[in-house]
């Protein structure tokens, strides 16, 4: 079948680096992706991945965890530690009933991830999802949140506290996008997945709690007694911009 449609304008043409030890399975992502209009980039194992992104940062990380030598879970904690691919969108794919993987991932900064055996079809609905979102952030222009510690650049990605750089994942960026534009408002697991990760992407409402325990550890100043990003027992999480002040 071909899904061609299923691709956004934006998301034609841009280079996705496949990171898989298993040829077949490379191969058999080039075929899919390339089908549908992405430019695809391999790499074997984590040390050329990282060697190909120095060279030209792709646009979207397609990244397999059990890798040899530096494992996935490795590389994309590099990834996020260096400010030039601190919000690459990353995809994993992880192994059937790994759900300590998909944790790990998610808590190392991936953006999302999609389990084995997984179809071309949501695959493909998963990339054009980060694909989409990213190019949005790029279309805003400057725009510019800033109030008492805390300063957010909308068009760079940065995001200063007490003027101190932090390194925040695609997905967390956007949350924290989310968050100081519906100040004061509660919000349930389900509704963060559906305005912040989209409708079209399949994820469990714990997601949304493992993205917010990242995304205080990097604004709050103390994480485990939250002054930001507060939890509405039984509802959701609600955005608390008064503590900035």
């Amino acid at each position: 079948m071909n899904l061609a449609a299923q691709v956004s304008e934006p998301a034609r043409g841009r280079k996705v680096l496949v990171v898989e030890d298993d040829p077949d399975l490379r191969e058999l992502l080039r075929y899919n992706l390339t089908q549908e209009g992405l430019a695809v980039e391999e790499a074997q194992d984590g040390a050329e991945a990282m060697e190909r992104i120095r060279r030209r940062t792709p646009d979207l990380l397609l990244l397999d965890l059990m890798l040899p030598g530096m494992t996935g879970l490795e590389l994309c904690r590099a990834l996020r530690a260096e400010p030039a691919t601190a919000a690459l969108p990353i995809l994993m794919v992880t192994a059937k009933g790994a759900e300590v993987d998909r944790v790990l991932g998610l808590e190392m900064g991936a953006d999302d991830y999609v389990v084995k055996p997984f179809s071309p079809r949501e695959l493909v609905a998963r990339i054009k999802a980060l694909l989409r979102r990213a190019h949005r952030v790029e279309a805003e222009g400057l725009e510019v949140y800033e109030r008492g510690r805390l300063r957010i650049n909308f068009a760079t990605y940065e995001v200063f506290v007490e003027d101190q750089r932090r390194e925040l994942s695609l997905r967390e960026f956007e949350l924290l996008r989310f968050f100081v534009r519906h100040p004061m408002h509660v919000y349930s697991r389900e509704q963060l997945l559906d305005l912040v990760w989209g409708r079209d992407t399949f994820v469990e409402p714990r997601t949304v709690d493992v993205h917010v325990r990242r995304l205080r550890q990097q604004i709050e100043r103390n994480d485990s007694e939250p002054e930001l990003i507060l939890t509405v027992r039984s509802v959701g999480y609600r955005f608390n911009p008064e503590a900035l002040d």
